[in-house]
């Protein structure tokens, strides 16, 4: 699916409505706009939904944009805004994840069936302006070299895709992935409806009794809420747009989408100045006959390729490590038979210093002479205090419950029976983990380390068990969903 086609079906079923209310009801007063109210509700239903499938998606987009904003305002004048952004980040993305989409479908309902005529106008105006605040703030943030503030405007360069760290509007979640440009320019187009509802909010069409209006969007509201909860509190979304869908086979994808990366043939080569900042893009021909002209030492060298013939998907990142920093994907991907991987990019507890004292013995070696040769000897002289610090963690009881509660059970079970049980986490510090792992008895269960966003890509839930078969995703859960070990083997392994 693409943003035009998309567009397209939006203009489809918008025109089929507004063809539908005319036949209908003698309710429509101004055709063109009638058709820009439907437009502009479809679209917004259609956005909202795909993203109510996935809440916990626009979660952790707005958490990278809560992000980029402390970044960008921690070096400005307005510094003293920065802490708010990983507040927010920790404790209300997931709110204003919901009640943004949730506010985006109830207004595209209003706006077919005309309720609230002026709220409605002013809201979804307003509501364009602040996604196009965020997508222009995203593209913009592509003029920024690293190592450069925001707000520092004399010293942006020319625009690089790799400098912003937002890569995707999130406009309608896993669904189609829209550059920020691209989004940018979707949310410009969307500001002429949006002044026009404004300037003519007393045209737009009303549909059915104020009382029947007024049901409709209570009952949507709480429809929509309902249906958020469902896709992340109590189980993982319905839908699955993500590449590491159930049936894939992983460790394939991955090698496949690595061989026609390496494959794709090499177009051009982009040329970045170290020190002005100076782009030149050369066909990779002209490139050849005029390469040193660009040594390395002052160039930064890029090569752009064909787009591959399979593409580029989170499942090349898939990458897991040991606690000694050695890369393990291999052997976890290829594990014969079935294995449990428990997804939990998160520890959820707090963390604190204490100091303690221990000894510290000190010894003197003494030579001494015997029959067989010079032998060492060992003396204690003294014994001092000294203190250091340490790390206390203090876990978060509620999160440690959803583990012994619905977890463990299980997957302790299967581990009994000769499965193998895998941990994959987003820390890499040894203290934390073995702490974690004390506070749940986990003695025997590997704990791996992986990237973060990775992690989350593959699971919603936290924490999300998930059955493989030697790389090939069999089935995944929600905490909350996960049958007994005995059910999983019955439905799940072939015997």
């Amino acid at each position: 699916m693409t943003l035009g086609k998309l567009i397209l079906i939006v203009a489809a079923i918008a025109l089929a409505i507004t063809g539908l209310m005319r036949w209908r009801t003698q309710r429509i007063t101004n055709l063109p706009l009638s058709f820009l109210q439907n437009f502009a509700g479809v679209l917004f239903i259609i956005s909202g939904w795909v993203k109510a499938i996935d809440p916990m998606g626009t979660a952790y987009k707005m958490e990278q944009y809560f992000a980029e904003f402390e970044s960008a305002f921690s070096g400005a004048w307005l510094s003293f805004i920065a802490p708010l952004f990983p507040w927010l980040a920790e404790r209300y993305a997931v709110h204003f994840a919901v009640g943004m989409i949730v506010f985006e479908i109830v207004l595209g309902v209003m706006l077919i069936i005309g309720a609230y005529r002026r709220f409605t106008a002013w809201a979804f105006l307003l509501l364009v302006v602040f996604f196009t605040f965020l997508t222009g703030f995203t593209y913009l943030t592509g003029y920024v070299p690293k190592g450069v503030n925001f707000f520092q405007f004399g010293q942006w360069g020319p625009y690089v895709e790799t400098n912003m760290k937002v890569t995707d509007c999130g406009c309608f979640g896993d669904f189609i992935k829209l550059k920020p440009f691209t989004s940018f320019l979707k949310d410009v187009f969307l500001l002429i409806p949006g002044i026009i509802f404004v300037w003519a909010y007393r045209q737009k069409h009303q549909l059915f009794s104020g009382g029947l209006r007024n049901a409709i969007v209570g009952v949507s509201l709480a429809a929509t809420l309902v249906y958020c909860f469902s896709n992340y509190v109590w189980d993982e979304p319905h839908i699955d747009f993500r590449p590491f869908k159930i049936g894939v086979d992983v460790a394939q994808r991955k090698a496949d989408e690595a061989s026609a990366a390496s494959e794709a043939k090499p177009l051009a080569y982009r040329m970045t100045h170290k020190k002005d900042g100076k782009v030149v893009e050369l066909p990779i021909d002209q490139y050849l006959q005029v390469y040193a002209q660009y040594p390395e030492s002052e160039w930064d060298l890029e090569q752009i390729k064909e787009p591959p013939a399979i593409p580029t998907t989170k499942i090349s990142d898939f990458e897991v490590y040991d606690a000694g920093g050695n890369d393990v994907t291999e052997a976890v991907l290829s594990k014969p038979g079935y294995s449990f991987l428990v997804i939990a990019y998160k520890l959820y507890g707090t963390e604190s210093a204490a100091v303690r004292t221990v000894k510290d013995s000190i010894f003197v070696t003494d030579t001494v002479v015997t029959a067989n040769g010079p032998r060492a000897n060992y003396r204690l002289v003294e014994v001092k205090d000294r203190e250091e610090e340490v790390k206390t963690y203090a876990w978060d009881e509620s999160y440690l419950n959803k583990w012994r509660k619905r977890v463990l059970p299980a997957l302790l079970e299967a581990k009994a029976a000769g499965q193998s049980v895998t941990v994959l986490t987003a820390y890499t510090d040894a203290a934390r983990i073995e702490s974690f792992r004390q506070a749940l008895g986990l003695d025997g269960v590997e704990f791996f380390t992986g990237d973060d966003i990775m992690l989350k890509t593959i699971l919603r839930s936290n924490p999300g068990p998930m059955l493989m078969q030697q790389g090939l995703i069999v089935h995944k859960w929600h905490h909350r969903k996960l049958p007994s070990y005995a059910d999983i083997k019955a439905q799940y392994m072939a015997q």
